[in-house]
């Protein structure tokens, strides 16, 4: 896949741009063999080539973008691992591990932790409260969001907070399709987030408009191929090519999406950010 990288002199809103670093999981064991959110069936078959295919080229496009990549080798039995995003939420190089809602995903949260202990982060610390990492924890500049409503206990966003020390919001989701935050909201730069106002109870909607009123409202189309499920270095936004509208919108705010193919890995319920842990130093 080709990237055509926009020179930042010239493009709006490219100074909001910052090198990341990610960490990945290539989903060598990778299927549906269970079905824990309304995207997974188990009667649909899985190429596990593609996926990786699939999954190497969103990895490449992170590279020749500038960004980061660590790797946390795939574990035998886990085949949700891939979803990398789900293992911790990093903040300031504090790793806030996770602890899974399903018992068949548990044992991912004790392997994420202890590769992260292992990275030369600050300090890596295990959750005593249910939650599911960057899946319901999303960094807003100084902000934490954090949802709740199908995976995540409220009580880990005190958890969070106490732990990270910057406030969290708690945002209730509603919509199952839309289980984890990041399904349903985008962190855009540190100001900017685009989020389907469906996926989210009334008084939630009402913190959003206060927070962020001049967020991208996405279409029910666009969420529904969990467009919103992306990851932005500020100004490039990567994010399934899928989500057409979404990409219109992203353009006319003067960001540069790149749109790429992870529909086996959508068969899990999870596209590019699922996909992708930031480590925040």
């Amino acid at each position: 896949m080709t990237i055509l990288l926009e020179p930042s002199t010239t493009v709006p809103g490219s100074d909001r741009r910052r090198t990341r670093h990610y960490l990945m999981c290539r989903p060598e064991y990778f299927e549906v063999s269970y079905a824990i959110n309304p995207w997974m069936d188990t009667t649909v078959p899985v190429d596990v080539d593609l996926a990786v295919k699939q999954w190497e080229q969103l990895r490449q496009i992170y590279l020749d973008l500038g960004h980061t990549v660590e790797l946390i080798p795939p574990v035998p039995g886990l085949p949700d691992m891939v979803y990398a995003a789900n293992g911790a939420l990093v903040v300031d190089g504090h790793a806030y591990g996770a602890r899974f809602a399903h018992p068949q995903r548990f044992a991912e949260g004790p392997a994420y932790l202890a590769h992260l202990r292992d990275s030369g982060l600050r300090s890596a610390t295990e959750a005593h409260q249910v939650n599911e990492g960057e899946g319901d924890f999303l960094v807003v500049g100084d902000l934490v969001l954090a949802g709740t409503g199908f995976r995540t206990d409220p009580a880990a966003h005190q958890e969070a907070q106490e732990l990270l020390g910057r406030p969290v919001i708690t945002l209730r989701l509603i919509d199952p399709r839309f289980y984890h935050l990041d399904t349903a909201l985008a962190v855009l730069d540190d100001n900017t987030v685009a989020y389907y106002p469906g996926a989210f109870s009334a008084g939630s909607r009402a913190v959003l408009r206060t927070l962020f009123p001049d967020a991208i409202l996405a279409t029910a189309e666009d969420a529904a191929v969990l467009g919103l499920n992306a990851v932005s270095d500020g100004h490039n936004v990567v994010l399934t090519e899928r989500a057409t509208g979404f990409i219109a919108q992203l353009r006319e705010r003067g960001y540069n999406p790149i749109g790429v193919d992870l529909s086996e890995l959508f068969k899990g319920g999870g596209s590019v950010k699922c996909c992708t842990l930031e480590l925040r130093s």
